[in-house]
């Protein structure tokens, strides 16, 4: 199979507020599980409706194809099926997309990416600062069919790349480096209050129950994917064996925001010091055990946005850097990102492939100082300034 130069269509179908704020205008809602209960139901259905077709259509593909792409990672809600009101099933959208990607010779790799009740309490995971989803086993089983309904649908189209079990599961030592809970406010009090990260015994015993539901649908070459729970090294003794779980693939999310949170100084050597010294010699190991992609990285950085970011947490309320901050010359930026580009592609080759996060990003970072150095999460500006480059590019 060919090496995946993926991009992942976040935003589409499961939405996160950052990424367009617009679509919840005239709602206080920070996720999509309030967003319903904060507008009125004709509202809800024409703004889902519209962004859904706005955002993602046939042309990204050629687009993309043109880019070099050959691959998309497409995140859905636990919902696609139309089966939990009052939020809007997604199956034509999915639909569209693999017949869409079966055209212009691109892979799909469908990403389940929230559950009821929240998997890691990510505004991504769909509700925000909750994650109480492993505590209700009728939940649990309901994502089993969830999966299941995907693996029978999809399994065997064309263009399907293979089946993404749940994406970022967060586990203990996450919870506690991101202090999830304050990043994250909940809501609803009562539902952060009984809010804990998932272990790693229940998601191994998760992920063989998924993949026992999934494997008699997919034909021979379809991927079923793990998500590694930002635990990259406890996944070496599972699932290894080809021969009994085959066409198994370790999905792992890398981040140099995730780095400067536990540490790593925000200066260009101390990143590659970092990539190059750290997470391509755990990489490496680990594709010794397991075909691994790299779901989800991005060339997003403190240093080339010119200030602190302190992780990424700068997005949640939406104030960067005061007025005053100078702006890093775009020389300076290009050479930044180039230098980490090379870096971390050249980790990627290791394994089966990467997918950049994200393909588009819809905020204005030229009107408002809100998003200065934010644009770096948009494959489509990164490649038209010249900052995606391959591991050997000059």
């Amino acid at each position: 199979m060919a090496f995946i130069n993926g991009a992942n269509f976040g935003n589409w179908l499961v939405l996160e507020k950052w990424m367009s704020p617009q679509t919840f205008a005239q709602s206080d809602s920070t996720d999509e599980f309030y967003l319903p209960q904060t507008l009125s139901d004709d509202a809800y259905r024409n703004r889902i409706a519209q962004h859904r077709a706005e955002y993602i259509s046939e042309r990204d593909f050629v687009l993309l194809k043109g880019m070099g792409i050959n691959s998309v990672r497409i995140p859905v809600p636990y919902f696609i099926f139309g089966d939990r009101p009052p939020f809007i099933g997604c199956t034509t959208e999915l639909d569209n997309a693999l017949n869409w990607a079966a055209h212009y010779g691109m892979t799909v790799l469908i990403d389940l990416h929230t559950a009821p009740l929240g998997q890691n309490g990510f505004d991504n995971g769909g509700i925000q600062g909750v994650c109480q989803w492993s505590q209700h086993p009728e939940e649990v089983e309901f994502v089993l069919t969830v999966l299941e309904r995907l693996a029978q649908r999809y399994g065997q189209h064309p263009a399907l790349y293979g089946i993404e079990i749940l994406n970022e599961p967060i586990t203990e030592n996450m919870w506690k480096v991101m202090d999830l809970q304050k990043r994250y406010p909940a809501r609803d009090p009562a539902l952060g209050a009984a809010s804990k990260p998932n272990t790693l015994e229940f998601l191994r015993e998760f992920y063989l129950q998924a993949y026992a539901r999934m494997r008699p649908h997919l034909p021979q070459g379809k991927k079923i994917v793990f998500h590694d729970g930002f635990e990259l090294m406890a996944w070496q003794d599972f699932m290894c064996d080809q021969t009994k779980f085959p066409d198994v693939v370790l999905d792992t999310h890398q981040y140099l925001m995730m780095a400067e949170m536990t540490g790593v100084e925000q200066k260009l050597e101390t990143y590659l010091s970092y990539l190059q010294q750290q997470l391509m010699p755990q990489y490496r190991e680990v594709c010794s055990k397991h075909e691994v992609i790299c779901g989800e990285w991005c060339l997003f950085n403190s240093l080339a946005c010119g200030y602190d970011t302190k992780g990424g947490q700068s997005i949640l309320n939406g104030v960067v850097a005061a007025a005053d901050t100078p702006r890093m010359s775009e020389d300076e930026r290009r050479e930044i990102y180039r230098e980490l580009c090379r870096a971390q592609m050249a980790i990627w080759q290791l394994g089966a492939g990467h997918y950049y996060w994200n393909y588009k990003i819809l905020f204005d970072t030229v009107s408002t100082n809100t998003w200065q150095g934010w644009d770096s999460w948009d494959l489509g500006r990164c490649a038209a300034f010249g900052w995606f480059v391959g591991p050997d590019a000059k």
